[in-house]
């Protein structure tokens, strides 16, 4: 490709005068991505997090051995080797493996954490940032009331009560995740409520239901995306803990949290079953904190023009 025809397709996507929606979707897109890989670090957390993606969906290829079942007679916490990379655990597991399978329970419980609690926040906060009045009291005070609690604290009370496990563990850690996402998006409403845009759209006769829906939500999706990115951190580290204490995930599951847990009995002499499933979850934890930092440059509106 020339470099005319790349400078013309340039010139294309920054017009200030887009031809049509598409025209002007792709300059915003091309806008995003020249502020986000200005941004080193946010490429190096993208590269880690697209190392975990692909970890998780290669991991039948990737781990030589099995995550569950290990040789205790033979292999029962040996050092880390040629044969076992990361060593093995006191059932004689290899731990490479079970943190190459970890990978997709850590994907599991963030995608589905993600999915339940940031739709939620996003209804309850535009609702009480269009609506007002008692509506909005009634709603921000629930929220306050959650926010009020430590995370950690908040997530062990509901899986207490729910009972331990995998998908209770990820019930518990939505319920607790949503309000930071309702105060967000109220936040970005009460910022739009009132302006022209909206005034048009109710004087063409749209119900507040389709104002919200279909105006409102939209306007709040990028900063959802950063939060919820950044957030991603905190939720595979109260995913850990809950494992650590055995209510998250269930042994022989290899959780990161879980195995730190079985670890700790040996950290003075075999310092590896602990040290190599925290390493995962902080190389993991600060791949999301920088991806979420350079989101934030990349889609803030108030960044500044390039």
């Amino acid at each position: 490709m020339s470099a005319e025809t790349i400078q013309s397709r340039r010139e294309w996507l920054l017009s200030d005068r887009p031809a049509s929606r598409l025209q002007a979707r792709l300059g915003r897109a091309y806008v995003a991505w020249r502020r986000f890989s200005a941004n080193r670090l946010a490429l190096v957390g993208m590269l880690i997090i697209i190392a975990l993606v692909l970890v998780a969906a290669l991991a039948d290829v990737l781990a030589p051995y099995s995550a569950t079942v290990g040789d205790l007679k033979n292999a029962r916490l040996l050092p880390p080797s040629a044969a076992h990379w990361f060593g093995t655990d006191d059932l004689g597991r290899d731990i490479y493996s079970r943190i190459v399978y970890g990978a997709r329970w850590t994907l599991y419980v963030v995608i589905l954490v993600a999915i339940i609690a940031a739709p939620i926040g996003l209804l309850v906060g535009t609702v009480a940032g269009y609506a007002g009045g008692w509506t909005d009291t009634i709603l921000m005070r629930i929220t306050d009331i959650f926010l009020a609690f430590p995370k950690l604290v908040l997530a062990l009370a509901f899986v207490a009560a729910l009972g331990p496990g995998i998908e209770n563990a990820v019930l518990a850690i939505a319920i607790t995740s949503w309000p930071p996402y309702a105060r967000i998006a109220r936040a970005e409403t009460l910022t739009v409520r009132n302006s022209d845009y909206i005034k048009a759209v109710q004087l063409m006769g749209a119900s507040p239901f389709r104002i919200v829906l279909r105006h409102i939500m939209p306007l709040c999706i990028s900063s959802l995306i950063i939060r919820v990115t950044l957030d991603m951190a905190g939720i595979i580290l109260t995913a850990a803990g809950l494992g650590f204490l055995g209510l998250g995930a269930q042994p022989p599951l290899p959780e990161w949290g879980a195995m730190i847990a079985s670890g700790r009995r040996f950290i003075l002499d075999q310092w590896w079953v602990a040290a190599a499933p925290g390493a995962a979850i902080l190389i993991v934890s600060l791949g999301f904190n920088l991806l979420g930092d350079g989101l934030r440059d990349a889609l803030d509106p108030r960044s500044g023009d390039q």
